[in-house]
């Protein structure tokens, strides 16, 4: 995982970049409304502030923005796997003709919620760079182990714990880049959502060559393995990328551990190391001292370091105050609640519909006439390519002073589903995938000013417990969408009216929001 390997100890030189006195950081902790008076460890809170500044002094630099690259692997693994099981469920159920076949999503959904939960908790008890590292590796030892499933027990299982690993990506991944990142460049965080995007289109391509030409026809009733070893060549190459993924991050870059993390664990001195390491990577200095950190610490004071301290601090942010904070008043209430509710909606439809895609492009492709598996992946890429300037044109409609962050989303979440209904009403190939490539571009417009909606709705004090509410809304209703699926009819367009309805719902819902925060400062 790479060397810090220096001679220095710049935690100790007397001469250190000019920067504030201790006397004038402790007045800021003094004025600063973000630390909460209950904290579970307020001392722990007020040394937090302290290295979160001190990163903002260094600024932006050459550290970060290696770190931006690697951390866009983990924003790619988010989409990447779940596009991976989306694009092998025709050729398993052929192959192995399970009862229920939406199963496979429901084990896969399964495993991101625990993952998220797992990986969530875990990187502040054994560290975020032990988690940044092996959530990747995890992924990529066990979707290689997949290609090799006998029966569809199996993969399923095998999806199960893939996605156990890829659930933790972005909840450890966004606390890392976050702890390294400085306030004037938190932007980044939505610019990754352009390797979430790519990522689809990676995988769509790659199941163009291999699973098309692969693969048993829909219509084949003696698939055998020989026949269908597309989707077997297709795991490995994923995982195989994945696996790619993984040893740049291990071998290739230096991850340090977060400062944040040695703080909490009484490793102050290393803590401070590191945030020295960081700014020599940037040919900067630090202002940033052991003093300063001691400093925040009352007479008597005794470090909490245990894994259950590390837990308390962890739930200090989904605290029952917090979330009554979420709730303080009607419009903020409304705000919260309506939020997590568009979430939820969304979280059940896009995977109803998403998931079964190319089996109901096979199902309809075939009634055309054309139900080829190599025209259905060919359509799969193009669906995915048009993610990208997608997501690039929800980050600037976004910033229009007519359309806004609520304009941007309703607008955008209205087209999703008016476009899948549309779908219903094609009578022939080319048509299909024009309302299929609206779709596309249109939920993807809706995803990258989601995600940047969210938090800015949140107080700053309470934006932690927000964002869980709704992730866990999300994951929830996740795992909802293939239960609903095993008992419906996939030989029909079922799951496109009930997903197309459900978006049209958030979207109305987005409309009555009490709040917009293009061009205004967080609550």
């Amino acid at each position: 995982m790479g060397s810090l390997v220096t001679d220095e100890k710049p935690h100790l030189r007397e001469e250190t970049m000019r920067g504030p006195t201790i006397e004038e950081v402790i007045a800021d902790l003094e004025n600063n409304t973000v630390i909460p008076a209950d904290a579970v460890d307020a001392t722990y809170a007020r040394k937090a502030a302290v290295l979160n500044r001190a990163i903002k002094d260094i600024g932006m630099g050459w550290y970060q923005w290696q770190l931006f690259i690697v951390i866009g692997f983990g924003w790619a693994s988010d989409n990447l796997w779940p596009v991976t099981t989306s694009l092998i469920l025709t050729p398993i159920k052929s192959e192995f003709h399970p009862p229920k076949p939406p199963l496979l999503s429901l084990a896969q959904n399964i495993g991101l919620l625990a993952g998220a939960i797992f990986w969530g908790f875990g990187c502040d008890i054994f560290g975020r760079r032990w988690a940044f590292n092996l959530t990747l590796g995890l992924t990529a030892f066990w979707g290689l182990i997949a290609a090799s499933s006998p029966n569809f027990a199996a993969i399923g299982s095998f999806a199960a714990l893939w996605s156990f690993g890829v659930g933790g990506n972005l909840p450890v991944d966004s606390a890392i880049f976050l702890e390294f990142l400085p306030a004037s460049h938190q932007y980044l965080l939505t610019v990754l959502s352009v390797d979430w995007a790519l990522a689809q289109v990676v995988a769509n391509l790659i199941s163009w060559g291999l699973l098309s030409n692969f693969t048993c026809d829909i219509r084949d009733t003696n698939c055998t393995r020989s026949k269908n070893i597309g989707w077997r060549y297709f795991m490995v190459t994923v995982g195989g990328l994945t696996l790619i993924m993984f040893i740049i991050r291990f071998f290739a870059f230096t991850i340090f551990e977060s400062p944040k993390y040695l703080m909490g664990k009484g490793k102050d001195e290393e803590a401070v190391r590191i945030v020295h390491e960081v700014a020599r990577r940037n040919k900067t200095e630090s202002w940033l001292t052991i003093d300063h950190l001691k400093a925040c610490e009352p007479e008597g004071y005794e470090q909490r370091t245990t894994a259950a301290d590390a837990v308390k601090r962890k739930l200090e942010s989904v605290k029952l105050t917090h979330i009554r904070a979420l709730f303080a008043t009607k419009k903020l209430g409304y705000s919260t609640g309506a939020l997590m509710l568009v979430w939820a909606l969304i979280g059940l439809g896009f995977p109803l519909y998403h998931a079964y895609l190319p089996y109901l492009q096979a199902l309809r492709g075939a009634h055309f006439g054309d139900g080829s598996t190599y025209l259905t992946y060919r359509n799969n890429l193009i669906l995915a390519v048009l993610g990208v300037p997608g997501a690039l044109l929800g980050a600037v409609l976004a910033e229009l002073p007519r359309v806004g962050r609520k304009g941007a989303l309703c607008l955008s979440t209205i087209l999703t589903g008016v476009f899948l209904f549309g779908s219903t009403t094609a009578t022939n190939s080319p048509a299909l995938l024009g309302w299929n490539s609206a779709f596309s571009f249109a939920s993807s417009i809706m995803y990258a000013v989601l995600y940047a909606f969210t938090p800015e709705l949140f107080p700053t004090q309470d934006r932690g417990t927000g964002n869980a509410l709704t992730a866990t809304s999300n994951r929830i209703f996740g795992i909802f969408a293939p239960i609903i699926a095993i008992y419906g009819d996939l030989n029909t367009e079922v799951p496109v009216y009930v997903s197309g309805a459900l978006f049209l719902a958030a979207g109305a819902i987005v409309l009555t929001l009490p709040f917009e925060s293009r061009g205004k400062a967080s609550l």
